[in-house]
């Protein structure tokens, strides 16, 4: 097995890669993030205060990783944002990535993104990135998974990108394969008497007859108003929709459910089950900001299982290089 693998955690949030890293014996050595309120979750729970703005830490002062890990702001590229990509300061942000990774040249680059990065611009902006990484002397992967497929009740597609450096020799790289794993969002629920503030009471509520099945997606089975965004209501036999760091409506960033016959967000134990959080993890901001914390931040178990298959690649690859020497030991 490889050795143990040291990792930069950048636009880190509330930690989600850190999590996912640390469960497969991964060192963190450095983070950042920028949001004050985000730096108190993660120092609450890492008991370490990430540095600040990126753009304001010269690259020399980072420690030597063989892992950059980066969820990079996704906003300029969000289909909820205004989609102004590399014209919006958050969009610049990616070079930052890449004054790191030219300085420090880590083995592999893990990053996460919105789906609609992909397409954004035309495909342009996807495109710049891709060269760029490739430019930097990486062999470039990447792939849209859903969080639904990989053992969380949440339907949230991203992009992953995993890159490793050409002298690697890592050429073929594959995403873990879903294990469609049957949870459900009634499996994750809290307790009633610790969901009492979260209960909706409206009288423009309307519900309509729906098979409930469980299944591994979300199922709505009713509307409040006209059933605009943040107003559809879901059953908890399926899966969340997507949290949201942002959105409006009465069920904005977590959506509305059916649940014990009453309709309510989710609380933010709630979110952060729905993104694989342990149950250790502490929430020490206010509900706000929980909501928007769970919503910017990553699916812990997508992460992991990516991760498990980067060490699988790198682990495979020291296997043959090892028998190529005793081989040629041999012709010797």
């Amino acid at each position: 097995m490889i050795e143990s693998l040291k990792f930069i955690d950048l636009f880190a949030g509330i930690g989600g890669f850190r999590i996912a890293l640390e469960n497969n014996q991964a060192k963190c050595v450095f983070s950042s993030e920028i949001d004050k309120f985000a730096k108190i979750t993660y120092k609450e729970n890492f008991n370490e205060i990430p540095y600040g703005d990126i753009t304001q830490i010269d690259e020399s002062k980072i420690p030597k990783h063989d892992i950059l890990c980066a969820g990079f702001p996704c906003q300029p590229f969000s289909i909820s944002g205004k989609q102004k990509g590399f014209y919006d300061t958050k969009g610049t942000l990616f070079f930052e990535i890449v004054r790191i990774v030219n300085y420090h040249k880590p083995k592999i680059i893990f990053l996460e993104n919105v789906k609609n990065l992909i397409n954004h611009s035309n495909g342009k902006t996807f495109k710049t990135i891709l060269k760029t990484l490739k430019l930097l002397n990486y062999n470039v992967f990447y792939d849209i998974l859903s969080s639904s497929h990989y053992g969380v009740p949440q339907s949230r597609q991203r992009i992953y990108i995993v890159c490793f450096r050409k002298d690697l020799e890592i050429n073929n790289f594959n995403f873990p394969n879903p294990t469609n794993k049957e949870i459900y969002l009634k499996d994750i629920l809290e307790k009633n008497n610790e969901t009492k503030n979260y209960i909706i009471k409206r009288n423009d509520v309307k519900f309509w007859e729906k098979d409930e099945t469980p299944i591994l997606k979300p199922i709505q089975i009713g509307e409040i108003n006209k059933g605009g965004q943040g107003e559809r209501i879901y059953s908890t036999n399926g899966h969340a929709i997507t949290l949201s760091a942002y959105g409006g409506g009465v069920g904005g960033k977590t959506g509305v459910y059916l649940i014990n016959e009453e309709i309510r967000k989710l609380t933010p134990r709630e979110c952060a089950r729905v993104q694989g959080f342990p149950e250790w993890f502490k929430i020490p901001v206010s509900k706000a900001q929980a909501y928007k914390q769970f919503g910017n931040s990553v699916s812990i178990p997508v992460i992991e299982y990516i991760f498990k298959e980067i060490l699988n690649a790198l682990d495979k690859k020291t296997k043959e290089q090892s028998l190529s020497k005793q081989i040629q030991s041999i012709k010797i």
